[in-house]
């Protein structure tokens, strides 16, 4: 394979968008591969990480990080094979995980700070696991829950969009640790999974009955710590039932990131203050040298089998536009996945 004969299909932010995210917004644009300098790689894009945060990054608004700039490629992880290398410190044939962006070869220095490839190991793990529970999605959770939530043996903890790629891994440490988890997700079939499959006690089907009654049945001592993925209406919901000295972790608020009004925020607050309840943001990349330990203690829960990963993987990245939707629509059922080439 040479970069003479390689051509990069690229998604590009065209413009801001209002609302949902609609076709127009984005721009294709196909270009050469240009050859590499001195201390550069060439990475062929394999998998990429579609997730919630992606639509706060098309916003012109400040944030925990940057936005991604009108005619950027757009901003994604992703898993992909080295092609070509002049460093010494990636080798052809090796898998990194890293900041690809929406496209099909990346190429740039190895030591790229935007990139941040570390190399990952199919033979430990298949190559999708590193997008979800040992990827970004598995260290929000973990750390989310450990060091914010704080839960301890016998609590309950409910957590929203439990069927999502953080959701699901949330609720299974949790049953590690000693804690009854009762899950929020839409449809039947996402309630069984993370009933029968994860091992969650309980999951209130928020599309089929009303979440209020759901956490009467199912939290009949209340709610110690809440992880919320969604805000809204649930998390508002979630406030009537928290325990004295509680714990509410905001991981997301995807009800919220495609309004065309402002965001709603959570009308029972005041239950904090009755509660004495505590309500804390959390950002993974605050965590990111304690990474390594995350890894260790989720692979080795993975490895005997105590907690599971599953993914939901969509086929071409001409599919990106519609996949990305799937967030917002509901429509994913695990952690969703675009797979960009084979190896």
């Amino acid at each position: 394979m040479t970069t003479q004969v390689l051509e990069n299909l690229q998604f590009r932010l065209a413009a801001r968008p209002v609302g949902m995210v609609k076709d127009s917004d984005w721009q294709q644009v196909v270009e050469p591969v240009r050859a590499l300098a001195d201390g550069e790689i060439l990475v062929k894009v394999l998998y990429l990480s579609l997730d919630p945060a992606m639509r706060g990054w098309m916003n012109d608004a400040k944030s925990y990080i940057r936005p991604v700039a009108i005619g950027e490629v757009m901003r994604a992880g992703g898993i992909g094979v080295v092609v070509e290398s002049r460093s010494a410190k990636f080798a052809v044939g090796e898998h990194l995980s890293g900041g690809t962006g929406v496209q099909q070869y990346w190429v740039g220095a190895a030591d790229d700070k935007s990139a941040s490839f570390i190399k990952v190991d199919p033979a430990l793990a298949p190559l999708t696991t590193y997008m979800n529970t040992l990827g970004m999605p598995g260290m929000t959770a973990y750390f989310g829950l450990l060091e914010s939530g704080q839960p301890k043996a016998g609590e309950t903890v409910v957590v929203s969009g439990a069927a999502g790629a953080v959701g699901q891994t949330v609720g299974q440490v949790a049953k590690q640790l000693g804690c009854r988890v009762v899950g929020i997700a839409g449809g039947k079939e996402k309630c069984d999974f993370v009933v029968k499959e994860l091992g969650f006690d309980a999951c209130i089907d928020y599309k089929q009955g009303s979440v209020r009654d759901g956490l009467k049945e199912h939290c009949p001592q209340g709610v110690d710590v809440y992880f919320d993925n969604v805000g809204g209406e649930i998390l508002d919901t979630v406030l009537t039932r928290i325990n004295l000295r509680a714990r509410i972790v905001i991981c997301g608020a995807i009800s919220q990131y495609n309004n065309t009004t402002p965001v709603k925020g959570p009308a029972n607050y005041l239950s904090l203050l009755v509660n004495r309840a505590r309500m804390e943001g959390i950002v993974v990349f605050d965590y990111a040298d304690r990474y390594h330990l995350g890894v260790a203690a989720l692979g080795k829960w993975l490895q005997s089998g105590a907690i599971k990963s599953k993914e939901d993987i969509v086929q071409g990245i001409e599919n990106f536009p519609a996949a990305l939707n799937m967030l917002f629509e509901g429509k994913n059922f695990g952690k969703l996945v675009l797979q960009v080439a084979r190896a």
